[in-house]
């Protein structure tokens, strides 16, 4: 079962996942975030951003509680581009002291609330690096409201090559991958609200539905119509 809620932190989600008997492994659809997880099997690990779909454990009992950080937040959270995380699981451990991991590590064996806990320590994290670029908002807003990487690079100042530099340490691929998956991530979002496909790829710029189709089922693993009602 999943379930998810809005973080206190801007823009970042709080989740949680428990794998029922015969429910398999769960499709996870790339979204351009970084998130920081506790999992029961695993202990405290880092997932990168993807650039295709992952599969997560589907074994019964496997529990997960994650807080997904908004594009470009992450480097600032653990201290590395995000272009070194990219398509990876890796435990934080490797990121952050020893220390540091096996205490928090401690405390969330015996909280009642990980989640909150997870927050507090990604907020405290934020504070002490000054928060995230604040250059990645902008190229989110600008990419996902559909701009080309040029006219997105002319609107923060910037040249394409600039651009593109950047966007691998803030998101773990250049503006044209990005772009891609925020506009799947559109699309699919509009098809779960009821959207038909044709219309679907007409109001997020795809060249009509068999493009929409392609796209998705290349990022994602699976056609359109395979991921609504499913969460992702």
């Amino acid at each position: 079962m999943y379930r998810e809620r809005m973080s206190g932190l801007a823009g970042a989600t709080v989740w949680t996942v428990t794998r029922a008997a015969g429910t398999g492994p769960g499709r996870i659809l790339p979204d351009g975030c970084t998130d920081l997880i506790w999992s029961s099997r695993r202990g405290l690990l880092v997932a990168g951003p993807d650039t295709v779909a992952k599969f997560a454990d589907g074994r019964e009992g496997a529990r997960y509680v994650g807080l997904r950080f908004p594009p470009g937040t992450g480097p600032a959270v653990f201290g590395v581009p995000a272009h070194e995380l990219r398509d990876q699981r890796v435990a934080l451990a490797d990121l952050w002291s020893g220390a540091v991991v096996a205490e928090l590590t401690e405390r969330m064996a015996l909280s009642d609330r990980p989640g909150r806990l997870l927050e507090s320590v990604a907020s405290e994290r934020l504070a002490a690096t000054g928060g995230p670029d604040p250059l990645a908002a902008n190229v989110v807003a600008g990419l996902f409201a559909g701009r080309d990487v040029a006219d997105a690079a002319a609107a923060l100042g910037l040249g394409t090559r600039q651009l593109h530099r950047r966007s691998l340490a803030l998101f773990g691929y250049g503006p044209k991958t990005l772009a891609r998956i925020l506009r799947m991530r559109r699309a699919l979002a509009l098809a779960r609200a009821g959207t038909p496909a044709a219309e679907v790829a007409v109001r997020t710029g795809y060249a009509d539905q068999a493009h929409l189709s392609r796209e998705v089922k290349s990022l994602a693993g699976v056609p359109l119509r395979g991921l609504v009602g499913r969460p992702g």
